[in-house]
């Protein structure tokens, strides 16, 4: 395995200049950067990450914490930020943390031994007072801020405002809504808020709420639940899916039923994750601006790297996506 020294002597520099080039110090010469990246090829030399980051304060790495990689929202959330930082010339660490808060306190803790450059938090159930002090900026995303470094988000509220006003466009007037609920309070609640406070102003419209357990974001399993539900309140002509994965579901067990999307039914989801063009009808939904927020995080880090100042709270709008799960020619009011 060839050694920086084995590099130098190809190249024909010292071994301090090489150093220099790896590590981007000082004035360097494009000739220069040419013989080593020359070199580096002919003996197919590879530095090591964590050697170098031994030197420096922060390694060329960015750590994640998801709750899942299963879920479709997180998986687009994943191949999104590895291609942020992919442009930026960083490597992702991810942990997926089923939740645990026991498990997201020990991947901090990795993420601090191994001097990351920076920490997406995209889980809820680590308290970000505990992130203190780990000597990088801490992004949470689609999260409360509390004492993380900077937040991004979308705009929750305007989603659940837009998923209240395409479901009463179509006609519905016997709403159910349905949302996850957590131990940590997350910026996905305020849908709720945006989506109730329209139908207050529309006295003609009733509305059941209902809730749905964090534990489905592992197994992804939201029938016994919805089957509950669609039992309680076996009349409502319009549905709002806290999430593109309850809304596919519920059109499967609607359909079990005997009740067809979008004619007696209609259903608005939320993400815009890829599945939602997969049913059949296509589901509505309010897309997030994922690849935006995504990019985002790692400028942010990125930023940090460099001693610049970064915002503390960066939020998305969102935008309704219509489809089949709630278009029918005959309802459309202009």
């Amino acid at each position: 395995m060839a050694t920086l020294k084995d590099v130098a002597r190809e190249a024909g520099l010292s071994v301090g200049t090489v150093s220099r080039v790896l590590n981007n110090r000082g004035y360097i010469s494009e000739e220069t950067r040419q013989r080593v990246s020359a070199a580096m090829e002919q003996l197919h030399y590879q530095p090591n990450a964590m050697a170098r980051s031994l030197s420096k304060r922060s390694s060329s790495m960015i750590g994640v914490i998801v709750p899942s990689i299963s879920h479709p929202y997180f998986a687009k959330v994943l191949s999104c930020l590895e291609s942020a930082a992919h442009e930026e010339n960083y490597q992702l660490l991810l942990f997926c943390s089923q939740g645990k808060v026991s498990r997201e306190e020990e991947y901090v803790r990795v993420c601090s031994s191994n001097r990351v450059a920076g920490l997406v938090l995209c889980s809820g159930s680590v308290k970000t007072g505990k992130l203190r002090n780990f000597g990088f900026p801490v992004v949470a995303f689609e999260r409360h801020l509390n004492e993380a470094d900077a937040g991004v988000e979308c705009n929750n509220y305007e989603g659940g405002e837009l998923a209240a006003r395409e479901l009463i466009r179509a006609g519905c007037r016997k709403l159910m809504c349905i949302s996850g609920i957590g131990e940590v309070s997350m910026p996905a609640d305020v849908r709720r808020e945006g989506f109730l406070d329209v139908c207050r102003t529309h006295p003609e419209v009733e509305v059941q709420e209902f809730f749905c357990s964090p534990e489905h974001l592992e197994d992804l399993n939201y029938f016994p639940e919805l089957k509950r539900f669609l039992d309680e309140d076996p009349d409502a002509d319009g549905i709002f899916a806290g999430s593109d994965m309850i809304g596919i579901q519920l059109m499967s067990e609607l359909g079990r039923r005997g009740r067809r999307v979008p004619q007696d039914v209609r259903i608005v989801g939320y993400d815009d994750v890829n599945l939602a063009q997969m049913t059949n009808p296509q589901l509505t939904t309010i897309r997030q601006p994922v690849e935006e927020m995504a990019r985002e995080c790692i400028r942010i880090i990125v930023k940090a790297a460099g001693g610049q100042s970064i915002p503390s709270r960066t939020m998305f709008p969102v935008s309704l996506e219509r489809r089949g799960s709630t278009e029918l020619a005959d309802c459309i009011i202009k």
